[in-house]
């Protein structure tokens, strides 16, 4: 064990862990002792048998300031007994991968660093969160022990003598008492994901189809490795398919979300040059987003239409005897409901957050689960995955080419033939933010006080018939979630949900989430079908006069 020396410290407030992780500005990082806390916590609050001999696995998106947090956490972590690190090169893993090489190394635990989809650079957010050895997030039982030991902590321990790692050199590199192992980030992800996808298939389709086209932009994120030597060096798509494939610790100036918005390089793109699949991923390589030059396929439709296809085209499922059980994020659109219930599975509805996809995939229930913040992914790993739903697509195409080779198969013909199946759940999102908190917080209040008085009201040719604040109960581990979200819900199965998110570095960000069911009309246009459900919501709400705020930030 190396040598420890402790440091005296002092709390700080407001060192509770959300969804994911701690994000807050890099300045607020950058205070003395503030991020060397935060870290210690993690360790003091490890799950047993904690930090001594353990392996951990270390990395991030990229983003300003992480190298020196990576050697931060070296130092400490060795300090407190860990044996073992492995890091991505130059620091770098994505967040799938991270959770890739946890399950394949057998580790104890991983910390990322990572503020995922929200803007780097010094005047801007960061991030460190902590996965367990099943490489999922951290439950709310580890988080709430990590915020206890910041609210104690009075000392914290370093390694005596260290400086810092090489992490541009990969391989190992022994210290006294412990080992920096430096790993090719991409490796060992790109070779899960080629076991689990149909990449001959893949192939043969572009070979045979020249006029099908590719983009995909990393967003100066950390996926631009991982998209070159899957899309070019193996799937054989020209490097002309890569934009924004470099990641910079600032993404470029731009805010790394892919959606309409954020990503709206992409959607020019897309549109001028009639690309046939476009797609974007985030800082930390965890979300995505499908696009083509005629459609825009929302995150709940996305998951659902995979879902819809996994089993007949994708081999890991295929050879895992099909899919155990379907999932979905509380308020993503009910569409993947409609297909675990045509295909006789179970579906689960949580809160939000991937943690909590966890326990029912370690329990063997759950094979495709998804989130409408574009999120997607499997079992394969314990978090969503944007690579694994771009290479997901890209099966489901070529297959579906093969299958039905006198039609021309597109993003628009499939979702347009999902539809025809299981009808359409329309969705959209609004998000407001860095809305005064205050304010926001009293709306939700009210908003849960309404009950009773709201039932049997009508709003726009709509009726209420429920309104709750969601509430789970895990069935594994019977844990429970209280106030994850208002949720109005209308007599004919129309949703609108209000929840604030814990994923800004400040102020916050109030999503209203709307959906409604059209098993006839299923190319409307999205913004136009939900338009009384929209002014709805802002009547229930009183969105204006608790935020101030009379336009959404962002709407998808």
């Amino acid at each position: 064990m190396a040598t420890a020396v402790k440091t005296a410290t002092t709390p700080f407030e407001g060192q509770k862990p959300g969804t994911s992780g701690l994000r807050k500005r890099v300045v607020v990082f950058q205070q003395p002792h503030y991020t060397e806390n935060f870290v210690q916590a993690i360790f003091t609050a490890m799950p047993a048998p904690g930090p001594q001999g353990a392996t951990v696995v270390v990395g991030g998106d990229g983003r300003f300031y992480m190298k020196d947090v990576v050697q931060k956490i070296i130092s400490i972590g060795a300090a407190n007994g860990v044996a073992r690190f492995i890091i991505g090169q130059n620091g770098i893993l994505s967040t799938p991968a991270a959770s890739a090489v946890i399950r394949k190394r057998k580790a104890d635990g991983g910390i990322i660093l990572t503020a995922s989809h929200n803007p780097g650079g010094p005047d801007n957010d960061f991030g460190i969160k902590y996965n367990m050895r099943n490489g999922g997030p951290a439950p709310e039982s580890v988080t709430d022990a990590i915020y206890r030991a910041t609210l104690s902590i009075a000392e914290y321990k370093t390694t005596a003598g260290f400086s810092s790692v090489d992490l541009a050199a990969v391989g190992e590199q022994r210290f006294d008492g412990f080992v920096v192992e430096i790993v090719d980030p991409v490796e060992d992800y790109v070779e899960l994901i080629k076991s689990i996808f149909d990449f001959d298939q893949i192939r043969r389709f572009r070979q045979a189809s020249p006029q099908f086209t590719l983009l995909f932009d990393a967003l100066n994120g950390v996926t631009g490795p991982y998209g070159r030597r899957i899309f070019v060096e193996e799937l054989g798509f020209p490097e002309s398919c890569l934009d924004q494939c470099t990641p910079l610790e600032d993404f470029g100036g731009s805010h790394p979300d892919p959606n309409l918005t954020y990503a709206h390089r992409l959607v020019e793109r897309v549109a001028k040059e009639r690309i046939s699949l476009g797609a974007a991923s985030d800082g930390d390589g965890d979300r995505n987003m499908v696009i083509s030059h005629d459609w825009f396929v929302t995150p709940s439709d996305s998951v659902a239409l995979i879902a819809h296809h996994a089993a007949d085209c994708i081999p890991y499922f295929k050879a895992g005897g099909g899919l155990r059980g379907l999932a979905r994020s509380m308020p993503t659109s009910c569409a993947i409901d409609r297909v675990a219930a045509q295909k006789g599975l179970e579906c689960f509805e949580v809160p939000t957050g991937w943690k909590f996809f966890g326990n029912l995939m370690d329990a063997g229930r759950l094979s495709i689960c998804g989130e409408e913040s574009f999120g997607t992914g499997s079992d394969h790993i314990r978090e969503k995955d944007g690579i694994w739903a771009i290479v997901a697509w890209l099966n489901i195409i070529a297959y579906a080419s093969q299958t039905t080779p006198s039609t021309d198969v597109s993003v628009r013909s499939l979702m347009l033939d999902f539809y025809a199946t299981y009808g359409r759940n329309y969705f959209t999102r609004y998000d407001y933010e860095e809305v005064d908190a205050a304010g926001a917080t009293l709306m939700v209040d009210r908003l849960r006080g309404l009950g009773p008085d709201l039932v049997g009201k009508s709003f726009g040719g709509f009726t209420v018939a429920k309104l709750d604040d969601f509430e789970y109960t895990d069935p594994i581990d019977n844990s429970i979630s209280k106030k994850q979200g208002v949720r109005v819900i209308f007599a004919d199965s129309s949703r609108i949900i209000f929840r604030l998110s814990g994923t800004g570095s400040q102020g916050a960000t109030v999503r209203i989430y709307i959906e409604k069911y059209d098993d006839k009309l299923f190319d409307q246009e999205t913004q136009l079908a939900l338009k009384p459900l929209v002014d709805a919501a802002l009547e229930i709400s009183k969105l204006e006069e608790y935020t101030g705020r009379s336009e959404p930030t962002v709407i998808t």
